[in-house]
């Protein structure tokens, strides 16, 4: 009799030879399918260079990491060298309202989005946000 040398086997009913059956054939398929695709594709609406979306996912991915002094100094050397970066004064915007909590700062930066690109939601939306903020004290 085979005896297991111990470690977690889950139980299932599937056969434990080839895996000719024609579930595993998609499942196998399925995976190959999602590990061959690329990250999502977006459009780059404003044209950025590749130095500037390197330098946006850099000050993001520090946003993320708490290092917010860093993220700050990418995005203001970005609108250092163009004021009209849309995706700067909201990110701007963005770090100034929710981690610093400094609410006009970050409806003057989404003011200055909305002046360049009127239909802006995003801006809009959150620019109304920090502004019901402002109400309540």
């Amino acid at each position: 009799m085979y005896q297991k040398k111990g470690g977690y086997e889950p139980y299932t009913m599937a056969p434990s030879g080839v895996r000719s059956n024609i579930v595993f054939q998609k499942i196998e398929r399925d995976r190959t399918i999602v590990n061959n695709m690329a990250s999502p594709s977006w459009k780059n609406t404003y044209s950025l260079s590749p130095e500037l979306i390197s330098q946006l996912e850099e000050a993001e991915n520090k946003m993320e990491s708490m290092e917010i002094n860093e993220a700050e100094e990418i995005l203001l050397s970005m609108i250092s060298t163009d004021p009209n970066c849309i995706p700067a004064l909201n990110v701007l915007g963005h770090l100034n309202g929710r981690h610093l909590s400094d609410f006009e700062i970050a409806i003057e930066y989404y003011e200055k989005v909305l002046i360049l690109e009127p239909e802006n939601a995003w801006a809009r939306d959150e620019r109304r946000r920090y502004r019901r903020y402002l109400d309540y004290d």
